[in-house]
């Protein structure tokens, strides 16, 4: 039994296992099942933060006014509109994630998917404000074809963001008690 579950909005976002898992495959499709998408890209395109933007955008879809930067992606991750998520959810699945280990950025891709996963799955901003916008499942799911997925943790660990592993996953999602040390994924008192 995992921790994780891509077909609903509960941490961890990031997930990183062996390409024949059952556990993708059950999930994704329960996620079809119920009228979300499953995009599809290759870590081959994702070796720089270039490569990252232009995959993401022709996997997901940006509005014409993309900034082509970290930032934006997470604005547009955590911005999708029905007709991407289908009114249910989203998972982008990375093949060949191999080639990834040891990538100069991606502490920061894994923070970026974090931050916009973590945003579209919850009822709050990272300030631990109520958001005026629904929540959406939204996940990303990196599959390994010979790396174990524990050789990915060092390369991703960061104080912003709690990396586990768990038999044969690594799973990744923000360290609330950084990000929302008082609110802790929940709505501010006033």
């Amino acid at each position: 039994m995992t921790s994780f579950d891509v077909a609903k909005p509960e941490t961890p976002w990031v997930i990183f296992g062996p390409r024949e898992a059952v556990e993708f495959k059950e999930q994704t499709a329960a996620l079809r099942a119920a009228g979300g998408r499953v995009y599809e890209v290759h870590a081959r395109d994702l070796t720089d933060e270039a490569g990252v933007l232009a995959a993401f955008a022709r996997a997901v879809g940006v509005p014409g006014y993309f900034g082509w930067n970290w930032d934006a992606l997470v604005d547009c991750l955590d911005d999708l509109h029905e007709a991407v998520t289908g009114g249910v959810g989203i998972v982008v699945v990375v093949h060949g994630a191999d080639v990834l280990l040891g990538a100069d950025h991606l502490k920061v891709f894994m923070m970026v998917l974090c931050l916009a996963a973590d945003r579209a799955n919850t009822a709050v901003d990272p300030d631990g404000d109520l958001r005026n916008q629904p929540v959406v499942i939204e996940h990303f799911v990196f599959l390994l074809d010979d790396v174990r997925a524990e050789e990915f943790a060092a390369g991703i660990k960061d104080p912003d963001v709690v990396v586990r592993v768990e038999g044969d996953f690594l799973t990744v999602a923000l360290d609330l008690d950084v990000w929302r040390p008082e609110a802790a994924g929940r709505p501010k008192v006033f």
